[in-house]
């Protein structure tokens, strides 16, 4: 399993940390983003979006739990992306009814998830663990870990 550390100081700096670790990812692959509300996990997020050439607006998907977006992978095929928000799920029974499983078992899409603790026994093994962290007393400064699990 290998780990990497990456700081950030900034929105832009984790939205730009996201682009570059999108480089690593493939269709089919589950990503589970943590850290507390405010971290950065959406930003992270936005920055993987624009490496595949999403165009609609990203934003969280807090309420809606799932969205989708359509962009491109690095041959231009279409690749869809679930962004996947689990904060507010209160049991397996709200993920059957939104096809939580059929969303992670898409195998030509790539699956960033939020809160995946909050899935519990249905939620499958990552691909990869993202944590976002605050680094010291400020505000903007982030800790941004990346581990691949697997192969």
């Amino acid at each position: 399993m290998e780990v990497e550390n990456y700081h950030s100081a900034s929105e832009d700096e984790t939205n730009m940390l996201g682009r570059k670790f999108a480089k690593r990812l493939q269709a089919g692959e589950i990503v589970s983003l943590s850290g507390e509300i405010g971290a950065g996990k959406t930003e992270f997020v936005k920055g993987i979006c624009e490496q595949f050439g999403v165009e609609s607006i990203v934003s969280s998907p807090t309420f809606t739990i799932i969205n989708q977006y359509f962009g491109y992978d690095e041959i231009g095929e279409e690749l869809t992306i679930y962004h996947v928000d689990l904060y507010r799920v209160a049991s397996a029974d709200d993920l059957a009814e939104i096809g939580f499983q059929e969303c992670m078992n898409a195998e030509n899409a790539l699956k960033l998830v939020e809160w995946p603790e909050n899935a519990g026994d249905i939620m499958p093994m990552a691909d990869w663990e993202v944590a976002i962290g605050f680094d010291g007393d400020s505000d903007n400064k982030r800790i941004i870990t990346v581990k691949r699990i697997g192969n």
